[in-house]
């Protein structure tokens, strides 16, 4: 199987995640579904941003805005090929087993 990408995200991205919870008052599981990241994530840029060690993901300034787009694309293609994978295993499954 193909592993999926490791995801980076700017130092925005993650501020503006933050702000969901702090502000907005959304829960950790609502930013996490909404935004498609842990919600380990998020409990752990709000640590950082406590301490004052809120950054960017390793390489995730050097990456222009269309490379962003891409990697996000790829990951979603990725997931949305495991997901085929798994239908085409059980169609097999339960076809097999309705003879």
């Amino acid at each position: 199987m193909k592993r999926i990408p490791r995801r980076t995200f700017t130092a925005e991205f993650k501020a503006e995640a933050i702000k969901l919870v702090t502000e907005q008052k959304l829960t950790h599981a609502e930013v996490s579904k909404k935004l498609d990241i842990g919600t380990k994530s998020i409990r752990t840029w709000i640590e950082q941003q406590s301490r004052g060690e809120l950054k960017a993901s390793l390489g995730a300034d050097k990456l222009t805005a269309d490379q962003l787009r891409i990697r996000e694309l790829e990951r979603e293609l990725a997931i949305a090929k495991m997901e085929r994978d798994i239908l085409k295993k059980a169609t097999a499954y339960f076809a097999k087993e309705s003879k």
